[in-house]
């Protein structure tokens, strides 16, 4: 009779081979790399002794492998049952099962096995010995690597993606010296030519796939002074757009809200660290500013978002039909903070708002000042064009301001496309009285331009047209080469001209030239 303990040691020495076969199966590439391929190895036919004898224990005490009918199965011509041979492997893994169907039949005290039948067993076990010791180092290896991956995996519901964006930027000026807004000097000097960076970690969590918790850390250089273009007009927007957003020389949640979609054409945004320019006034060819555009007066519309900064809020975007989507979201940049005044620099507020409002006051809160709210609808009247209209609004250091913009995209071809932004502003009881500026841009786009994957384009754009600020009107103009080196690194040159900054005949033309580079992985 086969009693418990020999069936137990007879298990432990199939176990292994079946789980490598198991896996063997399911990926067939990795576990015989280096092996001898299964085609090589002699398959136990219907009529081999093995065979018969697996199938006789099968039959003897009921239990079953592989079709519930108890064969391997195979072709049947003419009605005739034609089993077709099984390879070592497959025959193995059928032995284990039949032993451990076996031991659970004991155990349970449902049957009793025959010693001939032991004697059958151990015979199999002995002409299948090769095999079982091949398949016990493979299986050593594939927990091993097994084990590693489990023990990498950063989470079963949260993805992490890296951004790195670095590069290396320089340039200077003409004539003696270079003024901001109100006619104060900046320098008399080129600036020195400087490195800058920005490093984000983004957390992507999902609870049913179809939400997402959103949390990213990021770090930067020193801001808006680390670049040619920020430190000598940082009032409109000349500073590289991924030098002015991330926290300074600190690392900080940058992101951090909840997503989700209720119904199919309905997606609800909400969290206590969020952005406008996410979700109102993108641009297939203009956003986001690290694989196009730099210059932060050209990767968005620069009056629409006085509140350029980070805060609480909320945000909904709802497709009512196919070539229509409607979005709208709102934030208080200094929610956090029950109350605010202008003794200490207020967040969210970009230089513009100082300029404006230099003696006003800020109350924080979630409802309170500085806030912005927005709407767009998105219109899609033939596929190659997009167009939308935004109206924004809210106040900043206690005064209230007014904006309406256009936005549109026209995919010629493959190979070329045209954009361009129109914005209007209404700024109450600025210094130099009630304003109304304009802002426009318009830049064209050369996707795989001589080299597949390629990024490219050249742009213009006026960022604050307003008689009452300075005795001219700045042009930026931005041109730039994005190369794919490969998956995960892109390499991209660009020159920045930016003439009569910050309103200011007397300023000559600032250039600059960067070299981005940004990892992502």
């Amino acid at each position: 009779m086969l009693t418990n303990n020999s069936l137990l040691c007879l298990r432990k020495l199939f176990l292994s081979f079946s789980i490598a076969f198991n896996f063997i199966s399911l990926f067939p590439s990795v576990a015989f790399a280096s092996y001898p391929s299964v085609s090589e190895l002699k398959d136990v036919a219907s009529t081999d002794w093995a065979y018969e004898a697996l199938q006789v224990l099968i039959e003897r005490y009921g239990v079953m492998t592989g079709y519930p009918d108890g064969t391997f199965k195979g072709d049947k011509p003419n009605g005739m049952a034609s089993l077709r041979p099984l390879t070592r492997y497959e025959f193995a893994t059928a032995l284990n099962e039949v032993l451990q169907q076996l031991e659970e039949l004991i155990a349970e005290e449902k049957i009793s096995v025959e010693s001939e039948d032991l004697s059958t067993l151990q015979r199999l076990r002995r002409d299948f010995a090769n095999e079982l010791v091949t398949l016990e180092s493979r299986v050593d290896k594939l927990e091993k690597r097994t084990a590693l991956i489990e023990a990498n995996q950063f989470s079963t519901t949260t993805k992490l993606t890296t951004l790195v964006v670095s590069g290396a930027t320089g340039g200077g000026f003409d004539g003696d010296n270079i003024v901001g807004v109100t006619g104060d000097e900046i320098t008399t000097d080129d600036p020195n030519a400087t490195l800058f960076y920005r490093t984000t970690l983004a957390f992507n969590t999902s609870f049913n796939g179809t939400d997402a918790l959103v949390t990213w850390l990021e770090i930067g250089s020193n801001g808006i002074d680390d670049n040619t273009g920020g430190f000598l007009e940082p009032t409109f927007g000349s500073v590289l757009d991924y030098s002015a957003k991330p926290p300074v020389e600190e690392l900080g949640v940058s992101r951090l809200y909840y997503t989700f979609s209720p119904s199919e054409r309905l997606n609800l945004t909400f969290g206590s660290t969020l952005a406008l320019t996410d979700y109102i006034d993108t641009n297939s060819y203009i956003t986001p500013s690290f694989l196009n555009f730099s210059t932060l007066a050209l990767a968005q519309n620069y009056i629409l978002f006085p509140i350029q900064g980070l805060g609480a809020g909320a945000a909904v975007e709802w497709n009512p039909v196919e070539r229509i989507k409607v979005k709208a979201a709102y934030v208080a940049a200094s929610a956090d903070e029950p109350s605010s005044d202008n003794s200490s620099f207020t967040p969210g507020i970009f230089p513009i708002g100082y300029i404006l409002y230099p003696d006003g006051e800020s109350k924080g809160g979630l409802f309170g000042d500085p806030y912005q709210g927005a709407v767009e609808i998105e219109f899609t009247p033939v596929n190659p064009v997009i167009i939308r209209f935004q109206y924004t609004g809210g106040e900043i250091l206690g005064k209230r301001f007014d904006v309406v913009g256009a936005n549109f995209e026209w995919a010629i071809s493959e190979r070329v496309a045209v954009f361009g932004r129109y914005g209007y502003g209404s700024y109450n009881n600025t210094v130099f009285g009630d304003i109304n500026p304009n802002y426009w841009m318009v830049g064209i786009s050369f996707p795989d331009l001589f080299v597949s994957g390629v990024i490219s384009g050249v742009a213009v754009a006026q960022p604050f047209i307003a008689d009452e600020i300075g005795d001219a009107t700045q042009t930026n103009i931005e041109a730039f080469y994005n190369f794919p080196i490969n998956d995960n690194i892109r390499i991209t040159p660009l020159v920045q001209i930016i003439t009569n900054a910050a309103n200011q005949n007397s300023n000559g033309a600032i250039f600059s030239g960067t070299l981005r580079t940004v990892f992502s992985f």
